[in-house]
């Protein structure tokens, strides 16, 4: 602690919201409840300070933050009601923990004198804080409002120091109604990385030098060194993919950044395999089709991951493990190899001819390839994109040229269907001078489409594509596929979506071909508000795109 700070009379909701200031933070999503009032209270009253961004469900306010956070790298912070509310955003903070994004979820608990009765008080659960704790790296609650300080800095040291993730802080219904005096806190001061071990550099080296055909790949971990992955591949002549989490490290406009597809023609060759932030799910869980069985992978390629969390060294174990961040692990290699080195002749021409085969040879996902093509034509090389699961999303894994680190905003492996749009609004919210674009399916979008009434009063300027198959795309064919007959709960009847956008005083756009989606996204962009866009696509004729993602081509 600090001595002699100055102490103000403060609420438990006043001293939560001036610790998340002290920590930087502008803008919270929510829905106030009778166990949060206090803190809606206090931001009410620091509205130049921090924008608060309410939704039509919890779900909503959780996905808006992570959404905020995956496409910033700062924390997204959301608040709603303890027991229910909190249930309701359990589908965003398990992404948020899947894919390693700082969120922090702040909630309220009923009245302390109730605590463990079980008497069936408002939203109570039988241990919140034990639920919460499997999605979190940290669960606590902050008894009196002096405490508030000291938790939510640490609540934020755990949630961005080491491999990120989300956390939660909750505090009693009377607690946080209560005032005391308060001493607030400078801001939280993060952990230093682990320290490089140099011989662990060498071991890579040594790896590295005897290496013909090197090939990176890189996960959400190496988010922040862009340079240092660019720097490690020029040397190396050596190409560089990510599934989903590090796409954009090294643009797809960059003579070695490639695509998956294109990434698994070269990776057949390769002897030495460098996974940098990455939990190597495309070569291990899908490559291999070993289905995630892979604990020790035999070479070739040699196997050596750079990763700031040590125990991904014993789920996927390599040849040679690195602890360290991302730009560190890396820059310490960059050392140790820069002028060494000899790149094999040829390599560079190699990675542009699989480039090259990979474009031509996915151009057979129609419509899907078309419809991506037209998107990455109209978004500005910054704009970003947010995926969902469904059919257009899956062909984005592969047939969507990203080129700015956090421009391709995933759900990583959860594959949670229904995240893209609601993510989408956090994305908006965080990057508002940015074209956002979501695409998303007629199934997952009803997940969430009550955000329409948040987008239009927010004025939240989200460009939504609903490819529109009238079905859950995935279902409808595996079960055709796998049962020979017609599936039950695969096919739907929907609203006009164009229309159901103009009641939430929306622009709606109905568009049946690639080009009329030209025209519409166009427009879109230059209006600059919130716009649906009704994407027609035959479920009979579009043609599944799982084949270049388990690599069965």
């Amino acid at each position: 602690m600090i001595d002699n700070l100055q102490k103000q009379l403060m609420s438990g909701g006043e001293a939560i919201v001036s610790s998340l200031l002290a920590n930087g933070v502008d803008t919270v999503f929510g829905i106030p409840g009778a166990q949060t009032y206090p803190i809606f209270d206090a931001l009410a009253r620091v509205q130049s300070k921090v924008r608060t961004v309410g939704s039509r469900h919890e779900q909503g306010a959780a996905y808006m933050a992570f959404g905020y956070a995956k496409s910033t790298g700062k924390p997204g912070v959301y608040s709603v009601v303890p027991g229910p509310g909190i249930l309701n955003t359990m589908a965003a903070l398990c992404t948020a923990w899947g894919a390693n994004v700082p969120v922090l979820c702040v909630t309220g608990q009923v009245p302390r004198e109730a605590m463990g009765k079980l008497r069936g008080h408002l939203h109570e659960l039988p241990d919140q804080i034990a639920t919460l704790e499997t999605l979190t790296k940290w669960s606590v609650r902050i008894d009196r409002p002096s405490d508030a300080p000291e938790i939510i800095n640490e609540a934020f040291r755990v949630m961005c120091s080491g491999r990120p993730g989300p956390v939660s802080v909750e505090m009693c219904w009377d607690d946080m109604a209560q005032s005391e005096m308060v001493g607030v806190l400078p801001g939280a001061e993060i952990d230093e990385p682990p320290a490089v071990q140099a011989s662990e550099v060498k071991a890579a080296a040594k790896l590295i030098k005897e290496a013909k055909n090197p090939i990176i790949l890189v996960g959400s971990g190496a988010l922040h060194a862009t340079e240092a992955v660019t720097e490690l591949a020029e040397i190396l002549h050596a190409p560089v993919s990510s599934l989903r989490g590090g796409r954009g490290i090294v643009g797809e406009d960059h003579d070695l950044g490639v695509s998956t597809v294109a990434a698994h023609d070269l990776w057949r060759d390769s002897d030495v395999l460098i996974g940098i932030g990455s939990r190597l799910e495309m070569p291990y869980m899908r490559w291999s089709n070993m289905l995630g069985t892979v604990v020790n992978p035999l070479a070739p390629p040699h196997l050596i991951r750079i990763d700031i969390d040590p125990l991904e060294m014993s789920r996927l174990v390599p040849h040679v493990g690195i602890v360290a961040d991302a730009i560190d692990g890396t820059g310490a290699i960059i050392k140790e190899v820069k002028g060494k080195y000899k790149p094999r002749p040829g390599a560079i021409e190699d990675i542009k001819r699989s480039k090259q085969w990979a474009s031509e040879k996915v151009q057979e996902i129609k419509p899907h390839v078309e419809y991506l093509k037209v998107i990455r034509d109209a978004l500005p090389r910054d704009g970003f994109f947010v995926e969902e699961i469904c059919q257009l999303g899956f062909a984005s894994t592969f047939a969507f040229p990203v080129y700015e680190p956090r421009t391709y905003v995933t759900c990583g492996f959860q594959g949670n269907l229904g995240f893209g749009f609601q993510t989408a609004l956090g994305v908006k919210v965080a990057n508002p001078d940015k074209v956002v674009i979501s695409i998303t399916g007629d199934g997952g979008f009803m997940f969430g489409v009550q955000e329409l009434a948040t987008a239009a009063q927010d004025g939240i300027a989200l460009i939504t594509i609903i490819m529109n198959n009238s079905a859950f795309g995935n279902v409808r064919r595996d079960m055709r596929k796998i049962y020979k007959r017609k599936p039950i709960l695969g096919e739907f009847d929907n609203p006009d979506f164009c229309e159901l956008a103009k009641v939430f005083g929306i622009e709606g756009y109905h568009v049946e071909n690639p080009n009329e989606l030209k025209i519409a996204l166009q427009q879109a962009i230059k209006n600059g508000v919130p716009a649906v866009i009704d994407v027609i696509v035959d479920r009979n004729t579009e043609k599944s795109p799982w084949k270049y993602i388990a690599m069965t081509y």
